[in-house]
């Protein structure tokens, strides 16, 4: 596990929990890792808050004996939310400062909890993450640099130091199942498959990588879940090519990565073929669902990048992706989390996705009874 820089840690170890509810809908037995308790209200907290550690060491050892004070590091990050508040609540931890570069799309909800989180700067330009993230590099760094400043570039998702980060999930899960390492596989304890949601591909690479360290990779499947109209991974898996989706067309935006990571890729697309990775996508509408089955059994609120994966235990969604499934396994679901929610957002989200869904299936039970 990383270190944390000058004794501060930008992310915590999370609880792990069983879900009793969630194990009977799914028929299985459901833990919960319950990322949203990272100080930044997700697990980029993991991933960022190692990087911005990570970044400050290098820092420092490369000037060990210079009478000559380093100049104050300043981080700069691209992101429609969640990464934007990791960055920000590990630089305040750290004490440096961050600027956050958002796209034309986040919303005024979010820019005030950036704000709020520390962040120095909220710059809001560009139609997309991508074009937000280029007028950063291209113009925001560059201008920072000329002024004399050390500005550091924080990649939302994509960097192994940022997968380290992501990785020290797999390391607290092996702990606290009292996973049999010595078996090379999950059966003292550990979990038949890890389920994650994927956007630009960080945590899937790290849980990846998490599970190759501890020789569990395989017995261990990871689910890689998507919602459709944000579903870069699994088009690329099932086409074969590394594609870039046109438009993200998604209400879980904090998945709005329209091309992962290769890494990402490259990890999904071996391990379909060899099993040890399911990619799926689901409905917005299953989504929501899956969103307001953790408000009501598990009474926490989640955007609907996270709510994705506990909808895997309904409709039969789990057996289905892992045919095998017995009612003793064990299933780790990480709740991601995400900041980009209030209980408003989620009861117009019920309305427009759950009840008009609803209504349209009533409407086809009437026309197949007549």
């Amino acid at each position: 596990m990383a270190e944390p820089h000058s004794h501060k840690n930008p992310w915590i170890r999370t609880p792990l929990v069983h879900s009793i509810a969630l194990s009977r809908l799914a028929g299985c037995q459901i833990y919960l890792k319950l990322e949203l308790h990272q100080p930044s209200g997700s697990f980029k907290s993991r991933g960022i808050g190692n990087f911005l550690v990570q970044s400050l060491r290098q820092a420092s050892s490369a000037i060990p004996n210079s009478s000559t004070p380093p100049r104050p590091t300043h981080f700069y990050t691209s992101s429609g939310g969640n990464a934007g508040l990791a960055c920000a609540h590990a630089a305040l931890t750290l004490d440096c400062a961050a600027t956050v570069v958002v796209p034309m799309t986040c919303s005024a909800f979010m820019i005030n909890k950036l704000r709020t989180a520390g962040a120095k700067e909220v710059i809001q330009i560009g139609a997309s993450w991508a074009e937000c993230d280029a007028h950063l590099r291209e113009v925001v760094i560059p201008a920072a640099e000329a002024k004399g400043e050390k500005a550091v570039y924080v990649h939302p998702f994509d960097g192994q130091a940022t997968w380290d980060g992501h990785a020290t999930l797999v390391d607290e899960l092996v702990e606290d199942m009292n996973v049999d390492l010595s078996s090379g596989s999950s059966e003292g304890g550990g979990p038949k498959a890890v389920v994650c949601s994927v956007g630009g591909g960080g945590l899937f690479c790290g849980i990846v990588q998490g599970l190759k360290k501890h020789g569990i990779n395989g017995t261990t499947k990871v689910v890689a879940l998507e919602t459709e109209g944000a579903d870069s991974l699994y088009q690329a898996v099932h086409t074969g090519t590394h594609i870039e989706l046109p438009a993200i067309t998604s209400i879980a935006t904090s998945l709005g990565a329209r091309k992962v990571a290769a890494q990402a890729y490259e990890y999904a697309y071996a391990g379909a073929r060899d099993g040890s990775v399911v990619c799926a996508r689901l409905s917005d509408a299953d989504a929501i669902m899956g969103c307001l089955e953790l408000a009501e059994w598990e009474r926490i609120l989640v955007e609907p990048a996270c709510g994705v994966n506990a909808a895997v235990c309904m409709n039969g969604t789990l057996r289905k992706l892992l045919p095998e499934l017995k009612q003793q396994d064990k299933i780790v679901i990480v709740v991601c989390g995400g900041s980009n929610i209030n209980v408003d957002m989620l009861a117009d989200w019920k309305k427009q996705y759950i009840e008009a869904r609803t209504l349209a299936e009533q409407g086809d039970a009437v026309q197949v009874g007549t």
